[in-house]
């Protein structure tokens, strides 16, 4: 079965990290995809980069940035295939975020005709 692992990070902690640590924690996202589990993914631009679109009153609205103020962000994410439930989550917890109070959100595409 194939797994969304949706990333969500605070920005601020992975920011206050050293100069020295950055590139060691983006280097733990950058191995993930050495597992032949992981059969794609990758980091979005920084938050203020984003433009929301919303339906109103069957109109499209356009706004600059996240629709919602959080402490947490979407910052990427895997596409994983795996035998079972434990197995793709092995693979999450190996994501860095979540030493930096992120969340990983695992989810099961749906496969075949839709």
């Amino acid at each position: 079965m194939k797994y969304a692992l949706m990333v969500f990070q605070a920005p601020a902690e992975y920011e206050g990290l050293s100069q020295e640590e950055q590139p060691a924690v983006s280097a733990e996202y950058y191995a993930l995809r050495d597992d032949p589990r992981v059969l794609g993914g990758a980091p979005l631009q920084p938050v203020h980069s984003a433009t929301t679109l919303r339906g109103r009153e069957g109109q499209t609205v356009i706004t600059d940035g996240p629709f919602a103020d959080t402490k947490e962000v979407f910052g990427g994410w895997f596409l994983a295939e795996a035998d079972d439930l434990d197995a793709v989550l092995e693979i999450a917890g190996r994501i860095p975020a979540l030493r930096f109070g992120g969340a990983v959100e695992v989810r099961p595409l749906v496969e075949g005709p839709h």
